[in-house]
Formats: C-alpha cells, structure tokens, sequence
C-alpha cells in the first residue's frame, strides 16, 4: 500500500520552515521551484519490511559485485571509469571491506509491474537527514503514522564499531557549496553531540602519509581517525595536480566510502555481472535490462539512455520529460562516448494519487549501512524522470496492518 497525504495547508507554512532550520533543507528551492513537497507518503509496515529487506540483500550483492570486479582491471574502461581513477583503482591492494564503513541508498519505483530499482547511489548518497529529522518532523501531524528507521542512528552505530570516543572524524565535502554542506552538517552536529570530534573538511585538506590522513587547516595540523566523503570519487582527480588524491584509494583508516564504490556507482557495471561467478538474483529481478548503447537497434521495446556515472536523475533519456533538444545533445554524447553510457530498459513508473486527486512520480529511496536497513529518503515528481527538481517528500509507516 501507498498514499500520499497533504499536510493541513494551514500547517504548512511552519512545517516548511522547520524543515528548513530544523532538517537542514537550507537550499529548499531549485531555481523558482520549491523542493519541499506539500505531502507525506505513506507505505504499511508489510511494504516497509519488504523495501528494508531488498535493500539488505541487494547490498550484500554490490559488495560482492564491486569486490569481483576489483579483480578485472582490463574492464575499468570500458565501466566508463576515467583514466586517472582507473590507475588509482589498479594500485588498490590493501582494501578489506570490515576494514571500512559501506554506505549505500536504492532507489525503488513503483511500476505496472511490482517495484524496480533505477539505481544503487554507491559512492556518495544523500539525503541523510531527509531520512533522519524529515519523517520525525511531518509524523507530528498524523497520529496514526510514524517514522522508520533513523538514518543517523544506524550511521552512527557502525562509526562506534570503528572509532573510539572522542576521535576525529573529517567530513570531506565541496565546502563552497550550501546544498552539499547541510547534508554535513547534519551529520556533524548529530555526531558531536555523541562524543565525535568532527572536522568539515575539503578534499585536499586532507595529507595522507602512507595511508594515515592529517587534516591541515591554515597552521592547524590534526590527526583523522575516520573520513566520510560526501565528494564523488571520479572528482577527486580533477584536485590540483599538486595533491595526492590518490590516499584515498590507499587508506588504513575507516573510510565511508572506500572509493571502490565507484565499480557499483558507474551504471555500466550490468554489462559484465555475467562474466562473474556471481548469481545475483535480487539485482537481476528489481533492475531493468542494462545493455550497451551499441546494440540497442537489435532489440525491441523502448530503451533510454543513462550516463555511467551520472547523479541526480541528469541527462536520462525519458522522451516524455525531456525536450527534442535536449534529447539530441544527449544522442550526440552516446554517439561520440558510448562507454559512457548505458541503454536501459524503460519500466512504467506508476502514479500514486494524492488525498486531494493529484498524481506524482514517487521514488523511495532505502538506505543500508554495512548491509543493514538504515532509513527511507523520498522524492516525488510530477513527471516519471526523478531529477534535481523533484520534491522531498517524507516517508511515513502505517502501524498495526494496512
């Protein structure tokens, strides 16, 4: 079961701004457009159960996935993996997976036909405290409704399984940017109220020596124990070429993530899981068919184009949203780059009607944390393309049955 619900309109006004100050939405608008949805989705506990668990089980595929793909440095390039990654990728030869903290949020649609998945959100995610403070936030409107899990809780439990007390955690980000800044935010004040030191840090703030980062602010020089980088992976190599960005690659403290999430962030890493010794059913049920670009005119069906390593719904071939122009700009990059893409198959996203008649796109997004649920994030559309323009919208359980 899902519905979507309107918040009392008179209520409305003071909910969003506490989203604002409270749920750290400081950037609640694209451009005119307000990202801060009128309405909560409501799922019942039977359907949270079975998200939560796809996602576990999936997680334990990515893993084994990105691990089995480690091993093939012959297919980097053609995952769509830049030149310099791909050589710091190759050097990797001290990862061990309980070494460090796995991160991950699925991105589930309803369909015609049942859930899919459009996407696992591998290296780095958002939407923390949208899966945290959000639902806590709009529950106080709904008597009969309650959050799920809390994000950064779960987030915070699996740090206390690799850092003491009182260590210092840098939280890597973009730092000149607002909308990647809240999300650290949030998690810094949540993990300094819990005995964490916490440095919010840009990527070349960091100096690794073999394997150990210090954290160098002007004249400052501090010891990191951890690192949470909310900056993807394929940047880091467009840093000053002064800087050794490849200590990520290396590190030997607990990282969230380890950059080999990029082998599972790039959507091309479908085109090889038949050339592993992988079985894979829950990734091969929820994923539509992922081919290579080239060998689209064989088939039949209607396909859609996805850049490998794109984030936020961007550059995703939906004909229905999309303009003719920008189609074309799009076809152009497959042509001239067609192992930075993938072809897709297109699932019908199905429309969940609102209280009050309206119908929007919903994706719910489920996290997990070194393979364990840990929260929804909720984004809904008015189109069936979930891009930087669709809303948050929180994600509330029905307790006690349908």
């Amino acid at each position: 079961m899902i519905k979507l619900v309107k918040i009392p309109e008179d209520k409305y006004s003071d909910y969003r701004y506490d989203v604002i100050f409270n749920a750290y939405k400081w950037d609640a608008q694209v451009g005119d457009a307000n990202t801060v949805s009128e309405y909560v989705a409501v799922i019942d506990e039977e359907t949270a159960h079975e998200l939560e668990a796809w996602a576990e089980a999936l997680s334990l595929e990515t893993v084994q996935l990105e691990e089995s793909l480690s091993k093939h440095p012959e297919w980097f390039k053609q995952l769509g993996i830049p030149k310099p990654v791909r050589k710091a990728l190759g050097k990797v030869g001290n990862y061990r997976r309980e070494d460090h903290i796995r991160l991950m949020r699925f991105d589930f649609h309803p369909t015609e036909d049942g859930w899919k998945v459009s996407e696992v959100n591998s290296d780095v995610p958002g939407g923390f405290a949208e899966a945290s403070v959000l639902p806590v936030i709009a529950a106080k409107f709904f008597r009969d409704l309650e959050p799920g899990s809390n994000f950064a809780h779960t987030l915070l439990e699996a740090f206390k399984q690799k850092v003491k007390p009182q260590g210092t955690i840098a939280l890597v980000h973009a730092t000149s940017y607002s909308d990647d800044r809240q999300v650290m935010q949030f998690i810094g004040d949540y993990f300094s109220r819990h005995q964490y030191r916490i440095i919010y840090a840009a990527p070349d703030h960091l100096v690794w020596d073999q394997g150990y980062p210090i954290c160098v602010l002007g004249r400052k020089e501090t010891k990191v124990d951890a690192v949470l980088r909310f900056f993807p992976s394929e940047w880091l190599s467009n840093l000053p070429k002064s800087y050794n960005w490849e200590g990520y690659y290396s590190a030997l403290v607990p990282s969230c993530n380890h950059p080999i999430a990029i082998l599972t962030q790039t959507k091309c890493f479908p085109l090889f899981w038949d050339k592993l010794d992988l079985e894979l059913p829950y990734w091969k049920k929820f994923l539509p068919r992922t081919i290579h670009p080239k060998t689209v005119q064989q088939e039949s069906g209607e396909w859609i184009y996805k850049p490998a390593l794109g984030r936020v719904g961007e550059y995703i071939s939906i004909k229905s949203v999309i303009s003719k122009d920008e189609f074309k700009r799009i076809q152009k990059g497959v042509k001239k780059e067609p192992r930075n893409w993938v072809a897709q198959q297109m699932f019908n996203s199905k429309p969940v009607t609102a209280s009050d008649g309206a119908a929007f796109h919903l994706c719910i997004g489920v996290f997990s944390v070194d393979g364990k649920r840990a929260g929804f994030y909720g984004r809904i559309s008015p189109y069936p393309r979930i891009d930087a323009f669709a809303k948050d919208i929180p994600i509330l359980i029905h307790k006690g049955g349908k």
